[in-house]
């Protein structure tokens, strides 16, 4: 065999082992191939260049232990240095950590940081703490939030527990609360939102979700918390895990979030600028779960101080 024969990249089958298993896909392949970009790898799922058991699988797989991924030679770029963390974003996240043991990281993630870098960022929440935390051998996200979503987050520092937090996960014993404040007067009667959800990608590359028929059935609870003029605060309690699922949720109950530039209203708008509110007003407010060794956890994440702000001038206004 010639020496170019010997170095012309090849096809790669990797067999899943137990410390992969219940991970996305998408996060494996991004351990596997460090440096290449995330829309690459999307791109190489979406074309079938990267498939599990021989068969075209989407990012959100969940590996199981005994699958086969078959990895194909991808150009990654010449090696860079890690992208530079602004300190600002250290600093927020050495202050936001809310709870940490062995094996689990859970963060009061702050509005305006995406959980990974990818779509144009060089950076995330994950690889900020991966610098910030460099002793720490294994971070990876239990689950996710939007970019201006502020709130309760896990991060694993083992294996084991990613794995077991995923079975809850999808097993549905992971209680999540937000609190959102919405625009008009929500009916005390309006307990819960069953509408199914759709991805869509506009031409301009922005991701949306939309209520569809064919989308995926999703369901969402909410419970009134305090009620102002022409705005409610809810408590929202996803029960399945769609992406902008309560901002798609509470629109399509005719109540859109306030602050969100992607499903808001005129009205909505209008109120922001007069309570000073710059950001979603989502947050993470509670978890609660079981940990091996540990028991049940429940961990609660108060309201940032502009969000805590925005409601004080709507009290006042009573």
């Amino acid at each position: 065999m010639s020496e170019s024969e010997q170095s012309r990249p090849v096809v790669r089958h990797l067999t899943v082992d137990e410390n992969s298993s219940g991970q996305r896909l998408d996060n494996f392949l991004t351990r596997e191939l460090k440096g290449v970009p995330r829309t690459r790898l999307y791109r190489a799922l979406r074309k079938g260049e990267i498939r599990v058991n021989k068969g075209r699988v989407k990012a959100d797989y969940r590996l199981v232990t005994g699958d086969l991924v078959r990895i194909p030679p991808l150009r990654t770029p010449a090696p860079s240095d890690p992208p530079t963390i602004p300190r600002y974003w250290s600093e927020q996240l050495k202050q936001r950590v809310i709870y940490e043991d062995g094996g689990l990281l859970v963060v009061d993630k702050p509005s305006g940081l995406a959980v990974h870098g990818g779509s144009g960022l060089n950076f995330g929440m994950i690889e900020s703490l991966r610098q910030i935390r460099s002793e720490d051998r294994y971070l990876e996200l239990v689950h996710r939030l939007d970019r201006d979503t502020s709130g309760l987050i896990m991060v694993a520092r083992k294996p084991a527990i990613l794995r077991e937090l995923h079975r809850q996960l999808r097993e549905d014993h992971v209680d999540k609360r937000y609190l959102a404040l919405v625009a008009g007067k929500w009916p005390r009667s309006k307990v819960r939102v069953d509408a199914p959800l759709q991805k869509n990608v506009l031409q301009s590359g922005e991701r949306m979700v939309r209520v569809a028929k064919e989308g995926k059935r999703s369901i969402t609870d909410f419970t009134v918390v305090e009620r102002f003029k022409g705005a409610t605060l809810v408590e929202a309690k996803p029960v399945t895990g769609r992406t902008h699922q309560i901002r798609v949720h509470a629109l399509h109950a005719g109540f859109p979030l306030l602050g969100d530039s992607k499903y808001g209203s005129p009205k909505g708008e209008a109120l922001c600028e007069q309570i000073g509110l710059k950001r979603l007003f989502l947050h993470a407010r509670a978890l609660r779960f079981k940990l091996p060794d540990v028991g049940r956890m429940e961990l609660e994440a108060p309201l940032d101080k502009d969000l805590e702000m925005a409601l004080d001038k709507l009290r006042k206004w009573l």
